[in-house]
């Protein structure tokens, strides 16, 4: 008796979108993955602008999100798995998040009020 040795590849992704409610991901062997953007709370709560800077890595296995710092791999959303982040890390994360925005907000506002002043002084 013979037996064929059949050949798989391991899946790659090709693309990924994130919008509002989910991550889409292309794969390079036609499929799209689609999962609820909820299962991963650090998208979740993202910024557009921070869910659409990420990047694809190792041959298309990873994803990598740098502002977030997220990573998910092709694997785990083939296999239907959600963010293993703990209640306590994710609120760590989350109030992480909330003093760096205080002092993003600080910063922009001074440097309004310092914008303001050089064009009063002309």
């Amino acid at each position: 008796m013979t037996s064929s040795v059949v050949e798989t590849q391991e899946t790659r992704a090709q693309s990924v979108k994130v919008n509002g409610e989910a991550l889409t991901v292309d794969l390079a062997d036609g499929r799209t993955i689609i999962v609820p953007l909820v299962w991963f709370p650090r998208l979740w709560h993202g910024t557009p602008r921070e869910r659409s800077h990420f990047e694809i890595f190792g041959e298309g296995r990873y994803i990598h999100w740098p502002d977030l710092d997220e990573d998910l791999t092709v694997t785990g959303l083939l296999a239907g798995r959600q963010s293993g982040e703990s209640l306590e890390s994710l609120a760590v994360w989350l109030d992480s998040r909330k003093v760096a925005g205080r002092k993003r907000a600080s910063r922009e506002a001074h440097a309004a009020a310092r914008s303001a002043k050089q064009k009063s002084l002309r």
